[in-house]
């Protein structure tokens, strides 16, 4: 991995010169202005402060574009992480965030080591899909109080949801039209224009302006410290490691969220560049950073579609445009930070129900939804609902478990067409065969034969109850397990009792080894295999019939 890394890095920076420096820091920068109100966001959403966010993307920005299998991919805090994270802070507060974000750390150094990159091509784009509009609704609900000014509690967002029934829910006027305006001006907003500069970014200090001018009475992200190093941050000391066994499932929420995230995200742009993510080589840059974000008092980072993708469309040239990025919000974090305290969390909350809505994959949803392919609705739904009332880890278990049911009962569907044989068909002339085959029949079996679909098997005897020449085509047959063997063996033993001549044809060679173990093979004898049905009625048979 290591030399690999190298070889990358030195074709990454190969004829690096002024030119591409420039586009590099340009891209930056515009990352940097795209990512300011988004890690403020998501900072606060996690349960943690804006500062946290901010700190987060610095210290991702660096260490993880550093070791990125991907020049391209820019890590921070998401929406995604954001909306797993919230409960975890209400339930073990920030030091158990620091703690489950360390181990997930390790767990994907361990991921990239082990080369299990490529894991995450077997989760299926309709669990992916569910899952991500969970996260949606997870964000949307966690924003409520935010939105409204109102008050609520509970571990979970669907817990303060359902809160509001005991506390009320009294809107806050001003704070409503904040989050109001943001919301609108987002929607509105020409994209020629925010190419050029984020309609996020632009909400985000009007807003600003309007709290400090008007001097509203509404809540705001408070004072932002000018030191990268949070006071409240990773403390081994005075942390309890007793809880350490509770938080291993949600290290691995966090590990997972970040493999998916980060490698799809990298998937995008590898397709948009044209240069194909190292998968292995990311996990490693993930699992490191997130091992570091702790101890400067971030939260767990993965990469992020939306800043990726500003930084692709920003032209940007080499890894240095995440560290660039970095750099930007780490000097806006020092000149900014007296007039940053007062961004409304109204307008935050604004932001983060756009990001929300825009995080849906509406392209895939219509899709599915509109083809009507029932099995693909069924996963997206369940994964849905598992994620926003459960956890990621639980809802990507459900959706995947579900997958491999619906695929199995797919696959293992079989198909036996029945059909007299005419020799006719065949250009036969020969009286003496057409009289043996006139009551003969194919039996044509498509799909595995498999413990499922064993009871399609037991209707051969009556199929053929008044023939006296049974023809098995199974060249579509993919694979036979030991409950199909189990079966056919006595139906074939029965079969050949009553006189009725049995023939299999097109058999695979491993569907043949598999009835030859099962004493198929010595059941009907050797002669009795052919490469074809045409190759079966034309041969003498003599041999077979005695």
């Amino acid at each position: 991995m290591v030399k690999n890394f190298f070889n990358a890095l030195s074709l990454e920076f190969k004829g690096y010169n002024a030119q591409k420096l420039s586009k590099d820091l340009m891209a930056g920068v515009t990352v940097a202005a795209v990512a300011l109100p988004l890690a403020l966001a998501f900072g606060v959403s996690a349960g943690a402060t804006a500062a946290t966010g901010l700190v987060t993307a610095i210290i991702a920005g660096i260490v993880i574009s550093m070791l990125t299998g991907g020049y391209y991919q820019i890590s921070g805090p998401t929406g995604a992480m954001a909306a797993i994270l919230g409960s975890l802070v209400a339930g073990y507060g920030l030091q158990g965030v620091f703690i489950a974000g360390l181990m997930s750390g390790v767990i994907l150094v361990i991921a990239g080591i082990l080369h299990l990159g490529e894991l995450t091509s077997f989760v299926p784009s309709p669990v992916i899909t569910g899952f991500t509009s969970g996260i949606a609704v997870v964000i949307a609900l966690g924003q409520i109080d935010n939105f409204f000014g109102t008050h609520s509690e509970g571990a979970t967002a669907v817990e303060k949801l359902f809160s509001y029934k005991e506390l009320g829910f009294t809107p806050d006027l001003p704070t409503v039209l904040i989050a109001v305006f943001v919301v609108v001006l987002m929607v509105v907003f020409p994209k020629k224009w925010n190419a050029i500069v984020p309609a996020s970014l632009i909400a985000i200090v009007v807003t600003t302006a309007l709290t400090m001018g008007l001097k509203l009475d509404i809540a705001t992200v408070g004072k932002i410290p000018q030191s990268l190093f949070l006071e409240d941050r990773l403390s081994l000391s005075g942390f309890d490691f007793s809880k350490v066994p509770a938080l291993i499932a949600p290290a691995f929420s966090i590990a997972i969220l970040n493999m998916l995230e980060s490698l799809l995200c990298g998937a995008s742009a590898g397709r948009a560049t044209g240069v194909k993510l190292n998968n292995d080589q990311e996990l490693f840059a993930q699992g490191v950073g997130n091992i570091v974000l702790p101890f400067f008092g971030g939260i767990p980072a993965t990469a992020a579609l939306a800043r990726t993708s500003v930084a692709v469309k920003s032209g940007a040239v080499t890894r240095l445009t995440g560290v660039f990025h970095a750099v930007g919000l780490l000097i806006m974090m020092f000149v900014l930070a007296p007039v940053i305290q007062y961004v409304p969390l109204a307008g935050l909350a604004g932001v983060l129900m756009v990001t929300a809505w825009r995080m849906n994959e509406w392209e895939a949803i219509k899709y599915i939804f509109s083809h009507k392919f029932k099995g693909a609705i069924s996963k997206f739904v369940v994964t849905m609902i598992f994620t926003i009332l459960f956890d990621l880890t639980v809802a990507i278990i459900v959706g995947v478990g579900l997958s491999l049911v619906l695929m199995l009962a797919k696959l293992s569907k079989l198909e036996i067409n029945y059909e007299r044989v005419d020799m006719g068909r065949l250009g036969c002339d020969d009286d003496t065969l057409k009289e043996r085959y006139k009551n003969a029949m194919v039996a044509y079996i498509t799909g595995p034969l498999l413990f499922a679909n064993t009871n399609v098997l037991e209707e051969l005897p009556e199929k053929v109850a008044d023939c006296d020449t049974m023809l098995l085509s199974m060249r579509g047959v993919s694979s036979i397990d030991v409950s199909a063997v189990q079966t056919l063996l006595p139906i074939l033993r029965q079969l050949k009792e009553k006189g009725v001549t049995i023939m299999i044809c097109g058999l695979p060679p491993a569907s043949m080894s598999m009835l030859s173990r099962a004493g198929i093979t010595d059941l009907l004898g050797e002669n009795a295999f052919y490469w074809s049905v045409e190759k079966a009625l034309l041969e003498n048979h003599s041999e077979a019939k005695g």
